[in-house]
């Protein structure tokens, strides 16, 4: 018999996000998106009074969040701020691995510190991340993780190698927990956002040179804003994605498909 089709759930309602990074750019677009959809967010970044503003706009628009101090270079803070997170929400279901660092640098004079920096924050956190919330989805139910990957996971970018070294990790370590992880019914995917003008990525745009060149390289002609990850995520995060692990999406306008 041919089974029955209907039309997907994109809808989380009674679903519980954790976003990191949640107080500005890409994590606080992602939050206000998942509550858009239904889904209550508990939200976290080094900062608690950074991340008070976009618990404003979620209940300005009728949310509720959780705001939990959390720095995800610390390993004890993650496993603590993850374990509150579940404790005020009675769960976990979402997580949004978006904490991040960028530093411009010839790859001569990156130092050890500066390479502990950027891929602490951006690979080993988001495992450690991933794993304490692995511990708290392990239920009948599951529940799926979406890291936030980038162009540089695909391709070399000059001056950013710690940067492209984490996020090529952090590709890698998406599709092994999504091997590891489906018999524990928790998918990972993850988004990879092309060129976007971001707080963190302001010192790029900066070079108007170089920003006029880049977009003429974007078929779109345009670069991405925050609002162009949200139904994507949205999506990974839904029902309507319930046979996708292991996979990133990029969101670039197109240009890796001229590369």
């Amino acid at each position: 018999m041919e089974p029955k089709i209907v039309c997907p759930d994109f809808n989380l309602k009674g679903k519980k996000a954790l976003v990191t990074g949640a107080s500005r750019g890409i994590g606080r677009a992602l939050a206000l998106g998942l509550v858009h959809a239904g889904a209550r967010v508990a939200l976290t970044a080094r900062r608690e009074d950074a991340l008070m503003q976009t618990a404003r706009e979620v209940e300005a628009i009728g949310g509720t969040a959780v705001v939990q101090r959390m720095d995800v270079t610390d390993t004890d803070a993650i496993r603590q701020g993850i374990g509150a997170c579940a404790r005020k929400m009675d769960g976990i279901d979402i997580l949004i691995n978006n904490a991040g660092c960028e530093n411009v640098r010839d790859s001569l004079e990156v130092t050890p510190d500066l390479w502990d920096t950027i891929v602490d924050t951006n690979l080993k956190g988001a495992f450690f991340c991933a794993q304490a919330a692995a511990k708290v989805m392990e239920k009948p139910d599951g529940g799926t993780i979406v890291n936030l990957c980038s162009l540089t996971s695909s391709v070399g970018v000059p001056t950013a190698v710690a940067y492209t070294s984490s996020k090529s990790g952090l590709l890698g370590m998406t599709r092994a927990l999504a091997a590891e992880w489906a018999a524990r019914k928790i998918r990972v995917n993850a988004i990879a956002p092309g060129y976007f003008h971001t707080e963190m990525t302001d010192v790029f745009f900066q070079d108007e040179a170089w920003a006029q060149e880049m977009k003429s390289k974007i078929p779109m002609n345009r670069f991405g804003n925050v609002q162009d990850l949200v139904g994507t995520t949205v999506f990974l995060c839904s029902a309507a994605s319930d046979y996708i692990t292991g996979q990133m999406i990029t969101i670039d306008g197109g240009y890796l498909s001229t590369l």
